[in-house]
């Protein structure tokens, strides 16, 4: 029988995720003059969120049934990462593109301009269906000031 990882040991590949995080904003704050933000950046921003929001997605429907609390905070989170890839997808296409006139448009019909457009582009689309299957619209519209917890010790 194994008994369960230590709180150190648990979940290296996060761990190592956020670390990388961490890494990357020092260097930003760190950047003189600072860099501007590209497009490149916010594929890979976007990357990093909507595959959060994929974990996060898991672990709140095993946490649901045990824990019908912690599942509905999750789920809640779950919604607000939705919104955060969002906005980092709608200030990707606010960024100058490369290439042709209205090829940084999302347009299911034709193909993107190519990477990292057409990566970003299909990410947030299935993230979205996620979301749509889980959420309610009125859910995902809800702006996030206007919930409260208590924090029980």
């Amino acid at each position: 029988m194994t008994s369960p990882p230590r709180a150190d040991d648990a979940h290296p590949y996060l761990r190592a995720a956020t670390a990388g995080i961490r890494h990357h904003t020092r260097a930003l704050e760190r950047a003189v003059p600072p860099q501007p933000v590209g497009r490149p950046h916010l594929d890979v921003l976007h990357a990093h969120l909507t595959a959060l929001h994929r974990l996060l997605d898991q672990i709140a429907e095993t946490a649901r049934p045990p824990h019908p609390a912690a599942g509905r905070q999750l789920a809640t989170a779950h919604a607000r990462l939705w919104q955060a890839a969002t906005a980092v997808h709608d200030a990707f296409h606010l960024l100058p593109a490369t290439g042709t006139p209205g090829a940084s448009e999302c347009d299911p019909e034709r193909l993107p301009e190519g990477p990292p457009v057409l990566t970003i582009c299909q990410r947030q689309l299935a993230a979205g269906h996620t979301i749509r299957r889980k959420t309610t619209p009125t859910d995902l519209n809800t702006p996030l000031h206007g919930h409260t917890t208590t924090c029980v010790r």
